[in-house]
């Protein structure tokens, strides 16, 4: 299927590895001009190069607000207008509901919600302008069944999706869709991290642990980059111009609801 996106031009945040390496990846499949970031230059550059010779690797540290601005001035004068802007960052740390810590809460506020909040308000204008534009943003299912001990993540990616869900209303008449991408289990380095977590206070092999937590998955195993990054580059495409305010689980059937 011909996705209709070849020569659009996507910004991928968080894109030189796991779920945003994926998303790039399948976007530069389907011809998209793709910039990437990381928070290490050369590890950005060099996922760049493996995509293709078109893709750019950049630096960027979202917990670093002073970056932002300097470097979407950069992105629009060097690279262009960006037609597919995709949200996405590290987890936060564990953390329990009833440790209120303010600084910890305000750092990971500015980087997970205002940072992405800013960068959508520099990019959106040329998007509703040229009547085209695609935002998603990577969540987690979290944000329907919270889950324990990863409170910042439950409660910030939430307030991300009411944002988002505002937003999609105000400009889907613009011919810009607005929607999330929530992932559940996938193999990544964050999946593995919980996963030698709970093996080393177990006392348990990571390969028991690993096992054991993909047999509560439907599908059975975990999920791939590639298969997230699919369903990343669909929602980009021409065919889902009236898919917008939605938040698309991709989890192996793992949430227990529908809604």
């Amino acid at each position: 299927m011909d996705l209709g996106i070849n020569g659009k031009r996507a910004l991928v945040l968080g894109g030189s590895k796991g779920l945003g390496r994926g998303i790039a990846e399948a976007l530069a499949a389907e011809g998209v001009v793709v910039a990437l970031t990381g928070r290490d230059q050369t590890t950005a550059a060099t996922s760049a190069a493996q995509i293709n010779d078109s893709a750019k690797g950049l630096s960027l540290d979202l917990g670093n607000p002073d970056a932002i601005d300097p470097f979407l001035d950069w992105l629009g004068a060097d690279f262009g207008q960006i037609d597919i802007l995709v949200l996405n960052g590290g987890g936060p740390p564990p953390s329990l509901a009833a440790d209120i810590d303010p600084v910890f809460w305000r750092k990971q506020f500015d980087t997970m919600v205002l940072a992405g909040m800013r960068i959508t308000n520099r990019l959106l204008p040329s998007m509703r302008q040229r009547g085209w534009g695609r935002i998603m943003a990577v969540a987690s299912t979290s944000i329907r069944e919270p889950i324990p001990g990863l409170t910042a993540s439950n409660a910030l990616r939430s307030a991300v999706a009411g944002w988002m869900k505002t937003l999609a209303g105000e400009v889907a008449a613009d011919g810009v869709t607005v929607n999330m991408l929530l992932p559940g289990r996938l193999a990544t380095d964050r999946t593995l991290s919980f996963d030698r977590m709970d093996a080393e206070s177990e006392g348990l092999s990571l390969e028991t642990v690993a096992a054991r937590s993909q047999a509560d998955i439907p599908v059975g195993r975990y999920g791939t980059p590639a298969e997230f990054g699919a369903a990343a580059a669909f929602l980009a495409s021409r065919q889902a111009a009236y898919i917008t305010g939605v938040a698309l689980p991709i989890d192996g059937g793992l949430s227990r609801s529908m809604l």
